[in-house]
């Protein structure tokens, strides 16, 4: 019987990738093709009414924009050569890169950036647009931005109306693709922008991307010349499209089991590189809901987890062990209280919470092959130093709305992205930042902790002036949650490239986007 099914699986990965191949359009000879492993609605992530990372991805091969992030995280210039923070603390000047081309062959100018940003801000569907505002105690929009100029062709200065939006501005700016002036309806369907790649055809239909290189680019034209991208989010079609050929490039292929990506690496044809990843997968409190109210079996569940075992034998050593939520390339990083794995003395904490044996419920998102391999490995670990802990799966949008509204004791998940910026510590744990108390708000563990508010307001307020002030307060944040608890860090995931082995200098950053393929070499 085992045979007959492991024959089925086959025959269905291989009819899978049958349709996919009959789907997409046959890629040009020579040409390289990537994968994804989620559908995107379309490639103008300018006027998106919602984020779509699937999108983002794409978008880091078609455009530049003002800011990137470092290894560090920090915030340098991208299309900005200089970045200036005025003594006002609150003027930013941008002096911008020389001789930057568009896909169009107009030079990129302060009049293009303000150009994107004033079709932004007009958008009112736009979700980017949203970071650039905020309610007011009475519930009205207010911009972060008080006067922007351009006076001259090269520099562009942005005033924001306090001290601590100028980072908050920053971080905005990294996901703001620049668009040369006239062409924010064009970007629909036919997207001009200054990356590497410039687009030849887009298949909304099967989310397939055709692109070329662009030789005029400013950084130095790209060694593919030919790039397609198509979507495979089945895993067994994946691996039958990496085995056959069909794909040549799979970064951070998270629909295939940490078994199946190893598997791969022994094709002749494969290599699997692993590189540090960034993201952060977590254990969520919410520390108000009975059972896990005390700090002492938050304290416990962190001793209680046996992560070395979990990331050697169910995720293949593809992950790393995390003390905080921020990453370790971050320059305002610290450690805090850290929790080794000690099931004594996860027990005596017990014992001390007078914890009587309470249910617990651990939640997380149905259809995660993923999590919940180590969900019940962390329940059976729960369960060994008398933890009655019990599994519940919910539908992603389920889960989010009883996050929101505090229905649960523990979940788990990933942060992506957002943790590289210190400033997510105010997100995730400040008092102000509840759900119920503002809508939208990520607080979902219901902390509050006024000299945490404290420290990670200045820390904010400071930032752009004093970092090494900033990094302090911060340190202190860390040290208060690590202590508190309102969430656990596990790992985290590393990221994974599957590719061809005609392909070299292979090397994505912490961040896992996508701007390492411009440097892809070909053999």
């Amino acid at each position: 019987m085992k045979f007959f099914r492991h024959q089925s699986i086959f025959i269905s990965a291989i009819l899978l990738s049958f349709l996919l191949l009959t789907a997409c359009p046959k890629r040009e000879s020579g040409a390289i093709t990537m994968s994804l492993s989620e559908k995107f609605s379309g490639i103008d992530t300018l006027s998106n009414a919602q984020t779509d990372a699937a999108a983002d991805r794409v978008r880091n091969l078609l455009f530049n924009s003002l800011v990137k992030k470092n290894d560090n995280f920090e915030y340098v210039g991208d299309l900005a050569k200089e970045i200036k923070v005025g003594d006002d603390a609150l003027t930013v000047t941008f002096n911008l890169q020389e001789n930057v081309k568009f896909h169009n062959g107009k030079v990129f100018t302060s009049a293009d950036a303000k150009y994107t940003l004033d079709s932004l801000f007009a958008n009112d569907k736009s979700a980017k647009a949203g970071a650039f505002f905020e309610l007011n105690a009475e519930g009205k929009k207010v911009p972060h931005i008080e006067k922007m100029d351009a006076p001259d062709p090269k520099t562009l200065i942005i005033k924001v109306t306090r001290p601590a939006l100028v980072n908050q501005l920053l971080s905005n700016l990294v996901t703001i693709p620049m668009i040369p002036e006239g062409t924010i309806e064009q970007q629909k369907t036919a997207p001009i922008g200054s990356g590497p790649f410039k687009l030849i055809k887009f298949d909304q239909v099967n989310s397939f991307v055709e692109l070329e290189a662009f030789p005029e680019y400013w950084e130095g034209a790209p060694k593919i010349q030919k790039l397609n991208v198509k979507t495979v989010t089945d895993a067994n079609a994946l691996q039958a499209e990496l085995q056959s050929g069909g794909v040549d490039l799979a970064p951070i292929p998270n629909n295939l089991s940490p078994d199946s990506i190893n598997s791969l690496g022994q094709n002749p044809n494969l290599k699997v590189e692993k590189f540090e990843g960034s993201n952060i997968d977590y254990i969520g409190f919410n520390i108000q809901s009975v059972g896990v109210n005390s700090v002492q079996v938050r304290q416990a569940i962190a001793h209680a987890i046996n992560r070395e075992e979990i990331i050697k034998t169910l995720l293949r050593d593809q992950a790393k062990i995390a003390h905080s939520i921020l990453p370790l390339e971050s320059w305002a990083y610290s450690d805090g209280t850290k929790y080794d794995y000690n099931p004594e003395k996860a027990k005596q904490l017990l014992k001390e919470s007078g914890y009587k044996g309470e249910l617990i419920e651990f939640k997380f998102a149905a259809n995660n092959t993923a999590v919940n391999f180590y969900t019940q490995a962390i329940q059976e670990n729960l369960k060994s130093v008398g933890l009655n802990i019990e599994i519940k799966t919910l539908p992603p949008d389920a889960l989010r709305e009883t996050l929101k509204t505090g229905q649960f004791q523990i979940n788990t998940g990933r942060w992506i992205g957002g943790n590289q910026d210190p400033i997510f510590y105010k997100d995730l744990f400040a008092s102000t930042e509840f759900p119920d108390k503002k809508d939208g708000g990520r607080n979902r563990a219901r902390y509050s902790n006024p000299d945490f508010d404290k420290a990670v307001n200045e820390a904010i307020d400071i930032t752009a002036k004093d970092k090494t002030k900033a990094k302090e307060l911060y340190t202190k944040a860390q040290e208060l949650v690590s202590r508190d608890l309102p969430l656990f860090p596990l790992w985290y995931p590393s990221n994974i490239v599957i590719s061809s082995k005609k392909l070299g200098n292979i090397k994505i950053n912490a961040s896992g986007d996508w701007s390492f393929v411009r440097n892809v070499t070909v053999n």
